[in-house]
């Protein structure tokens, strides 16, 4: 299913020592068509008037409305959003695929998008500038392999599928809220023991796997069965859920602080795999507990 955590958009303020571009609002820098900061002349000073102007194009510059986030550059959350719903707008696209192929053929797109997402999202996460191209690859991937798990599980269990996506935008939605009201943050605290959860849940799930493949359990699941199963998945949720906050709060940090707009790329990216994340843990849960009946 590809990585749990996306990197972070990069917070520190834009033109700083790494971007090699000078900081937005910087003194003397102005947009085409938007009124001008202050300019500052060698040996006029303050206030000194751009030479070869007349005193009515300066006020009609000046008349014009100030140069936005988008006029410079700069990331916003328009850009994120669009950006996002791109990536899941691919991953729709790669999970309808599955809908209309044979069983056998879904099996089989689901290993490979399972495969090749975690491959993509280990190259993106690693990869110093985002790569819009990549970034959708790995959500068209993810969609294959979501695309097989559904109609499997939902084969098994019907109705788990619409579920599981009723269920993933609840806990978006309901995080997002949170999040703006301030209620929760990722706080020094909560970052603590958010790694310790996730090393211990990795452990288990690569325990849990090895198990799996060398026969020693037949469950479906593994030893995610029963009340460890149901104990399990509602960690994992509970992990993705707060993995959604430390998205939201690289977004803020990112658009507060100017950074470059292509990393509104790195921030869909990291929306995207933990909404894959949470998606493949709700409609687990939901298997195990359909299970027990």
């Amino acid at each position: 299913m590809g990585a749990t955590q996306a990197p972070p958009v990069p917070q520190a303020p834009y033109g700083q020592a790494g971007y090699g571009q000078q900081p937005y609002g910087q003194y003397g820098q102005q947009v085409p068509g938007r009124a001008p900061g202050p300019v500052i002349d060698p040996q006029g000073g303050w206030g000194s008037q751009p030479q070869n102007m007349t005193n009515e194009q300066l006020q009609q510059m000046y008349n014009q409305p100030a140069a936005g986030p988008a006029d410079t550059g700069r990331m916003t959350y328009d850009d994120v959003i669009v950006k996002t719903a791109a990536c899941l707008g691919v991953l729709l696209a790669g999970a309808a695929v599955t809908l209309f192929v044979s069983m056998g053929l879904a099996s089989m797109l689901m290993i490979v998008g399972a495969l090749g997402g975690f491959v993509l999202a280990l190259v993106n996460t690693f990869k110093k500038q985002p790569s819009p191209a990549l970034i959708l690859a790995y959500a068209g991937l993810e969609g294959l392999f979501l695309g097989g798990l559904t109609r499997i599980l939902d084969g098994m269990f019907p109705g788990v599928g619409l579920q599981a996506v009723i269920g993933t935008l609840s806990v978006f939605t309901v995080t997002l809220v949170l999040f703006k009201s301030g209620k929760v943050r990722a706080t020094p605290k909560a970052m603590k023991f958010f790694m310790i959860a996730m090393i211990g849940y990795a452990l288990f799930s690569v325990v849990n796997l090895v198990l799996m493949m060398t026969g020693l359990q037949t469950d479906m699941f593994g030893l995610r069965s029963g009340w460890v199963g149901v104990a399990i998945g509602i960690l994992a949720i509970g992990l993705a859920a707060f993995s959604l906050i430390m998205d939201f709060t690289s977004i803020e940090a990112g658009v507060q602080s100017g950074a470059p707009q292509r990393f509104s790329w790195t921030a869909a990216f990291g929306l995207t795999v933990t909404l894959v994340w949470l998606y493949v843990e709700i409609i687990r849960l939901l298997a195990i507990l359909r299970g027990d009946e």
